[in-house]
């Protein structure tokens, strides 16, 4: 369950507050497999903006990111998508919520996606942002690794080390791809009919 914290302050004091300790966020550990078979979309996508705003109940401030998308691994999503997190800063009001995928403009990332109406909330929160970063001619994705998070395994619910060694882009792609459901099987033909028609 996430960990949040709820703060109105002066503004001088608001970025000292926001970095103040709070309870670890506790996530069910996820594995590129798992995340994958969670999320209803999986792409490549550049990240345009990040925008705070409260929500229209007033209670809560979520971020809103919009990605560009350059490329689907699973799912259909439009070619520019808002990701929304809880927590960010507006004007004099912080919510920090421990744990949330973080998105900076103009950065490159593979992120598994849940669809939330006409928004999408990031798959296990900072588990589900891998950040691409190219050298050489080659690629490689970092899990976040930053937020503050006690990961328990799915299956014993111990504490478990988060998943943090980098993988190459075509790796991380691979285990996405081999990970996605199989397709149906094409429905047979009804009964008299050939794939030209009817039997003569």
């Amino acid at each position: 369950m996430p960990s949040m914290t709820f703060l109105r302050r002066a503004p001088c004091l608001l970025a000292v507050l926001l970095a103040a300790p709070a309870l670890a966020t506790t996530l069910v550990a996820l594995d590129v497999e798992g995340l994958t078979r969670l999320s209803d979309v999986v792409v490549r996508a550049q990240v345009l903006s990040s925008q705070a705003r409260i929500t229209k109940d007033g209670a809560r401030i979520v971020t809103d990111s919009e990605l560009e998308v350059l490329e689907v691994l699973k799912g259909a999503p439009p070619k520019r998508l808002i990701a929304m997190q809880p927590g960010g800063v507006v004007g004099e009001i912080g919510q920090k919520v421990d744990a949330t995928a973080r998105f900076e403009p103009g950065e490159e990332v593979v992120v598994f996606l849940e669809r939330r109406g006409e928004r999408y909330t990031v798959a296990g929160m900072q588990q589900g942002r891998w950040k691409v970063e190219r050298s050489g001619g080659k690629a490689v994705a970092r899990p976040q690794t930053d937020g503050d998070a006690l990961y328990l395994d799915p299956t014993t619910h111990a504490p478990v080390p988060r998943l943090a060694e980098p993988l190459s882009l075509d790796e991380l792609f691979r285990r996405v791809k081999a990970a996605l459901p199989a397709p149906a099987p094409a429905a047979p033909p009804p009964a008299g009919l050939t794939p030209k028609g009817l039997v003569p």
